[in-house]
C-alpha cells in the first residue's frame, strides 16, 4: 500500500467514527491493513486498539462494502465481535458447531454458514474458530471485545498467501503511525 493511500483512508475512517460520535483515547494504536495481498477494497480492514492490557483488549475497526476480512482463526484469544454500526455478515468455517450469538447458543450446519449482525448484535468467536467478515452495508464500525491481543503471532489465515500487516511504499509523510510502523 502506499502511505498517501493509507493517509487518504484513515481520514475516510476517522469522518465516519466522528459522524457516530465516537472518542478515542488520547493515544489510540491505528492500523490499516490490506492483509499483504494489494487490494484494500477487496481484502482490508481498518483497526484502532483503544485497550491493550494483559488480560483483554478493545478495539474498533471499520470496513466498506466489498471490503472481506480473510478466512482465519485464532489460537489464544477469544472475541466477541459487535457491530457498532451498520450491518456485518459473519462466516464460520470447520464443519458444524455451536456458537453464541447476542447470548443465545446457535448451531452451525454447513461450512461457511453466514450469520448477519445488526447494530447492537455481537457474536463470540472462540479458539480455533475460523471466520471471515465483511460489511453488508455502505460501510460497518464493528467492536472486538477480546482477551490479549497478538497481532504478529496469533492470527492464523487459511490462504498462506494473507499476512497481517501490509507492505507500505513510502511516499509521503504518514498523517498517524500505525501499530506496524512501531
Amino acid at each position: 500500500m502506499r502511505r498517501s493511500e493509507i493517509n487518504t483512508i484513515i481520514q475516510q475512517a476517522a469522518d465516519a467514527f466522528e459522524r457516530h460520535y465516537w472518542a478515542f483515547p488520547p493515544v489510540p494504536k491505528w492500523d490499516v491493513t490490506d492483509f499483504g495481498l494489494g487490494d484494500f477494497s477487496a481484502c482490508g480492514l481498518v483497526l484502532i486498539n483503544l485497550a491493550e492490557e494483559k488480560e483483554y483488549c478493545e478495539k474498533l475497526m471499520y470496513a466498506t462494502k466489498g471490503q472481506i476480512t480473510p478466512r482465519h482463526h485464532h489460537k489464544h484469544k477469544k472475541e466477541d465481535i459487535i457491530s457498532r454500526w451498520g450491518t456485518f455478515c459473519i462466516a464460520l468455517y470447520g464443519g458444524t458447531g455451536r456458537v453464541q450469538v447476542n447470548g443465545e447458543m446457535r448451531s452451525y450446519n454447513t461450512e461457511g454458514e453466514e450469520f448477519i449482525l445488526h447494530a447492537g448484535e455481537r457474536i463470540t468467536i472462540t479458539q480455533d474458530m475460523d471466520h471471515a467478515f465483511w460489511p453488508t452495508t455502505e460501510y460497518a464500525i464493528l467492536g472486538e471485545v477480546s482477551t490479549c491481543n497478538d497481532d504478529v503471532g496469533d492470527n492464523i489465515f487459511f490462504d498462506e498467501r494473507v499476512g497481517r500487516f501490509s507492505d507500505i511504499t513510502e511516499d509521503e509523510p504518514a498523517c498517524i503511525r500505525l501499530v506496524s510502523d512501531l
